[in-house]
């Protein structure tokens, strides 16, 4: 798949527009000082886009380049979000089906639209609302009929199908209120690869319209549960993020927990346990499909997590009455014991620049969360509210860590600062467990069992709490973990 080139920008009538490409550090300024569509309430998180970018997946090259309208606009006031409990209002917006080809044309603007409505950010305009007649997608849309409907966002696109046989698939983003373009991006792939297509736009929209970076062009890897509750077959299984493309990893001999991608999204660490042997870690390559044991421990192995680069394996090793963190890296196989107390010490995470690791431990009579040195030492303790705590992450963009507490009989999914301050619950209810962060830091997912003979379902919320909703999956399922954005690994 390539994503070859940008669209230029589109100019109003009787303006002159230079489409030439500008030259790279331009390109980024242009792009990180261009105002975004919706405004962030917070100031944390990612600043700018960059421009220019060359990627590569699993051998198969990717460039961007993104480029912001060109035209002098007169002062207008932005169109603005405000992400908190009281004030917010999500964005109305609409996704045409793209020109060219009409099922599947109707196909990627129905992907788009599913992408943003389930976000919560966005309300996508029903198709049977559209207006009777639109402009082509080389036109410059008719912004009154879009103005009338009141929608903000305009999403147009076309699809072409080449001799080659590939794909051609362009979109342009558009600003209806202030009639311009925001961006537009052209990409290159084989027919297969249409549904991708839809997740990478969805992000290109998505961060242009948020200033968040993207998530919709990622996968989960989640245990898929089948058969009766007292004898469950569990197999790994991955898909994409909306629960399309589900393929099994496992067959099922073996009982399978605690699924972890590596920052590439090459391998996975999980815990596997055949009958009558010690639960150990496994890695299995998603491009080899091949699988080995990490370590030959004679006690238990559980809670994997990468480093941040990815060279080492953080894991709890059980011995005696006790568990303790140790790191291993992944080329020697040389493990390094970082704690080492009379406790259970499990659930390490990374935090995003590799200098800490949070933690739960039981050392203080209870499980609580304590913050280390990646190197170990000293712990702190951060976690002082009622109840227990357990299962913490950390956020990719560093400014929360995300837990499991269990309270009054409940459990609540919930965030805090890294110094155990701000905490609030997200969600809570019989059984919440297994928080797992979006690339981008604001969304979250988990798994929620409620109780009887049904098993656990996937859900998604963001950091607000204001959003949730159901992840589909074949079956019952439990211990999601999301990867990074696909088009960003290097």
């Amino acid at each position: 798949m390539r994503i070859s080139s940008f669209l230029p920008s589109m100019p109003r009538r009787g303006v002159a527009v230079d489409a030439g490409l500008p030259g790279r550090n331009f390109l980024r300024r242009t792009v990180n000082e261009a105002a975004p569509l919706l405004r962030r309430a917070w100031q944390h998180g990612q600043r700018g886009l960059s421009a220019g970018r060359l990627f590569a997946l699993r051998g198969v090259a990717i460039g961007a380049a993104f480029i912001a309208t060109a035209v002098v606009q007169p002062a207008r006031a932005e169109i603005t979000i405000t992400l908190d409990r009281a004030n917010f209002q999500p964005l109305p917006v609409a996704i045409t089906d793209f020109a060219g080809d009409g099922d599947l044309g109707a196909k990627i603007a129905g992907v788009i639209s599913a992408n943003l409505k389930r976000c919560g950010y966005f309300v996508p305009l029903d198709r049977q609302n559209m207006p009777a007649s639109m402009a082509g997608f080389d036109a410059v849309p008719q912004f009154q009929q879009w103005q009338a409907l009141n929608i903000q966002g305009l999403v147009t696109g076309r699809v072409t199908r080449e001799g080659s046989g590939r794909l051609k698939v362009e979109f342009r983003l558009w600003d209806v209120p202030a009639g311009q373009q925001l961006t537009g991006q052209q990409y290159f792939t084989d027919p297969a690869n249409w549904r991708r297509i839809a997740h990478i736009i969805s992000d290109a929209v998505f961060t242009r319209l948020t200033g968040l970076k993207g998530m919709f062009d990622t996968k989960i890897v989640f245990v898929d549960e089948s058969g009766p509750k007292e004898s469950r077959r569990k197999r790994l299984a991955v898909m994409d993020q909306d629960g399309a493309n589900v393929r099994f990893l496992t067959r099922g001999e073996d009982l399978v927990v605690t699924p972890r991608f590596s920052p590439t999204s090459s391998e996975i660490a999980y815990m596997a346990q055949r009958r009558g042997a010690q639960p150990h870690i496994q890695l299995l390559n998603l491009d080899t499909n091949q699988r080995e044991m990490v370590g030959n421990f004679p006690d238990m192995t559980s809670s994997p997590r990468f480093s941040p680069d990815g060279s080492r394996l953080l894991l709890s090793l059980q011995q005696g009455g006790n568990a303790n963190i140790y790191v291993m890296d992944l080329r020697s196989r040389t493990t390094t014991r970082l704690t080492s107390t009379n406790a259970i010490d499990t659930s390490p995470s990374f935090s995003p620049d590799g200098s800490q690791i949070v933690f739960e431990s039981d050392r203080g009579g209870q499980p609580q969360l304590y913050v280390m040195p990646a190197s170990g030492g000293e712990a702190r303790r951060i976690s002082f509210g009622q109840g227990t705590y357990g299962q913490p992450v950390w956020s990719p963009r560093g400014d929360y860590i995300a837990f499991t507490k269990q309270s009054g009989g409940r459990f609540g999914i919930g965030i805090m600062k890294p110094d155990g301050s701000g905490e609030r619950l997200l969600t809570e209810g019989f059984h919440n467990e297994g928080p797992t962060w979006a690339p981008n830091g604001q969304f979250l997912m988990l798994w929620r069992d409620g109780g009887g003979a049904n098993g656990g379902r996937i859900f998604m919320v963001d950091i607000t709490g204001r959003v949730e909703v159901p992840v589909p999956t074949p079956s019952f399922a439990s211990d999601p973990a999301w990867s990074s954005v696909l088009t960003e690994i290097r």
